[in-house]
Formats: C-alpha cells, sequence, structure tokens
C-alpha cells in the first residue's frame, strides 16, 4: 500500500534512516510504515550512490535494530541530541 506523505515527513524519515541510534521500529511508530516501506523510500528518494552507501551502513547494524541492541540503549536518539521540533516522539 502506497501511503503519501509530505515533503516534511519524507525528510523526516529519511533524517531518522540515516541516524544510526534511530532503529526501525521507531519510524514504523511514528509513520506506520515497515522496515521494507522505509527502504523502499530511501531506494526512490536517494541517488543510487548514496542509496548504496546507506544500505551497506545499515545492515548488520545492532542500533537500527531493537532486538540486535543491547538492555542499556532504551532510546530513539542521542541523549546528545538536540530537540526535533516537528517530531511526535519528542513532544509527548
Amino acid at each position: 500500500m502506497k501511503k503519501n506523505f509530505t515533503d516534511r515527513q519524507l525528510d523526516r524519515i529519511i533524517e531518522m534512516a540515516w541516524e544510526d541510534r534511530t532503529p526501525f521500529e521507531a519510524i514504523t511508530f511514528q509513520f506506520s510504515i515497515s522496515e521494507q516501506e522505509t527502504i523502499e523510500i530511501m531506494r526512490r528518494e536517494l541517488k543510487p550512490k548514496s542509496f548504496k552507501m546507506w544500505r551497506k551502513r545499515v545492515q548488520g547494524r545492532s542500533t537500527k535494530h531493537l532486538k540486535l541492541r543491547t538492555a542499556e540503549v532504551s532510546r530513539f536518539r542521542c541523549s546528545m541530541q538536540r530537540q526535533i521540533t516537528g517530531n511526535k516522539i519528542s513532544k509527548r
């Protein structure tokens, strides 16, 4: 099912996907899209070289999957990261 996102939402999805500490589950929680849909968005929106570089970085990275994380990492973002406006999670 193809979902229509605004440019701002697409930018946020791409930003979250690039962040090392943001798991795919956080993207699913905020935007209701699966990991596969996130990958499809990245493939469609990024240049081919950028997409390949991103996929190489993400594959097997324990911080991108909650099940692979250690117990002491329980947040969606780095504790040193500034507050992000427009992010539903940070406005709770």
